[in-house]
């Protein structure tokens, strides 16, 4: 798969400016394991990165500030003089790239002409970060080809910031982080807010990770998103109130919310009692990778989709459904809900030898009660960024 969408990219590249490209680099999307919604609640979230990628190809126009982008999968072409302020395009996809350029200005650092392609494998809203890969991919790129000496911590907050300024969306950091610093066969427990991290072992042996797509996306996922982190900080300000002591829910026990139940509405009271279990979770999913204990990491993935949907409560009818008829079937160890809610996928962490006879018998079953034809990813936990050279790759 890797090695056909860099031939994909090439040739289209090629075709397109009679040439092959000077630079190739694949950037990939990414998985969070567990730890959801705590990245913006001080907590640790466990992410890895995917055999899922945008494929760029570059060549670098010298003597020119003109560059020129072709976006392959939307057969769009755009062009643009780099040596001007870079402002927002009309076009939508190109402000991911675009912001990207803004904030390297930003930081007084200049580049010249390009011709680019790019094309991916990522399925496009399904909550594997396929923006992410788009922002830190082409800003990884920019570094390599001008070198502008930005270091990998650098290229992660340029993606985010062009994705909260051009594009209007307003994303933590773990989504382009794991994109850079994604290891194969590694998982990272990160702290998004010191943007501290750790690298633990993910060899699963005869597991293996598989993304069920309900292919839906309620419209509430935005509103629902606000409400939960206004519930969340209102709940921290209760907390506080009566334990000084807590500086961020990491510090947070049961016993304390307990004592303070009284104070909160039902709601704020779940809310909170879903971040302090989930925070202790990621820590103990860390404990199951080094044990390579895989049905106490499934338990792990089960009794979060309990709490994003009963306590949480950002789950909707076709993904607990998916999760509950999955969980009923031979060798699949855990499930849940994965990414901001109201839809899109869940994780499944299935036998690798029970992986087809599961799917061959959830997808009629969802087509049945939902009329919609899942779709399925299997992913493998791969490298971040990186410049793909001639003699690294067959094609």
């Amino acid at each position: 798969m890797k090695d056909q969408l860099i031939q994909h990219t090439k040739n289209a590249f090629q075709e397109h400016f009679d040439g092959a490209p000077d630079y190739i680099f694949l950037s990939p999307g990414r998985i969070n394991i567990i730890g959801e919604h705590v990245d913006y609640n001080d907590g640790f979230v466990l992410p890895a990165a995917i055999d899922k990628y945008i494929c760029f190809a570059i060549r670098e126009k010298k003597g020119s500030a003109i560059c020129e982008m072709f976006a392959k999968d939307l057969d769009d072409f755009y062009s643009f003089d780099a040596s001007k302020v870079i402002l927002k395009g009309e076009k939508v996809w190109t402000n991911y790239l675009l912001g990207v350029i803004n904030e390297i200005q930003k930081r007084g650092m200049k580049i010249g002409g390009l011709e680019v392609v790019f094309s991916g494998n990522i399925p496009m809203g399904s909550g594997l970060s396929s923006s992410a890969a788009l922002e830190c991919g082409f800003g990884y790129a920019l570094n390599t080809v001008f070198n502008l000496n930005l270091s990998k911590e650098d290229i992660v907050l340029i993606g985010q910031k062009s994705e909260n300024t051009f594009v209007g969306v307003n994303c933590g950091v773990m989504d382009q982080f794991t994109s850079v610093f994604g290891k194969n066969e590694k998982v990272i427990f990160l702290n998004c807010n010191s943007l501290e991290y750790q690298y633990y072992d993910a060899k699963l042996q005869d597991y293996s990770f598989v993304l069920l797509d309900s292919c839906v996306k309620h419209t509430h996922l935005t509103s629902g998103y606000n409400d939960r982190r206004k519930e969340v900080e209102e709940g921290k300000e209760i907390i506080w109130k009566y334990f000084k002591e807590m500086k961020t829910f990491r510090d947070c026990t049961l016993e304390m919310l307990e004592t303070v139940k009284e104070e909160m509405s039902e709601n704020i009271y779940k809310r909170c009692l879903y971040l302090i279990k989930e925070i202790k979770r990621v820590e103990e999913a860390v404990i199951a990778f080094q044990k390579q204990d895989f049905k106490y990491l499934g338990n792990l993935l089960s009794e979060t989709h309990q709490g994003l949907s009963q306590e949480y409560e950002i789950s909707c009818r076709e993904i607990d459904f998916l999760v509950e008829e999955t969980l009923k079937l031979y060798g699949v160890a855990g499930a849940r809900m994965m990414g901001g809610g109201f839809g899109g996928c869940t994780i499944n962490l299935i036998k690798t030898d029970q992986v087809e006879n599961v799917i061959n018998i959830i997808k009629p079953i969802y087509k049945q009660a939902f009329g919609i034809d899942m779709k399925v990813y299997q992913v493998k936990i791969s490298d971040g960024i990186k410049e793909y050279k001639e003699n690294e790759y067959s094609l």
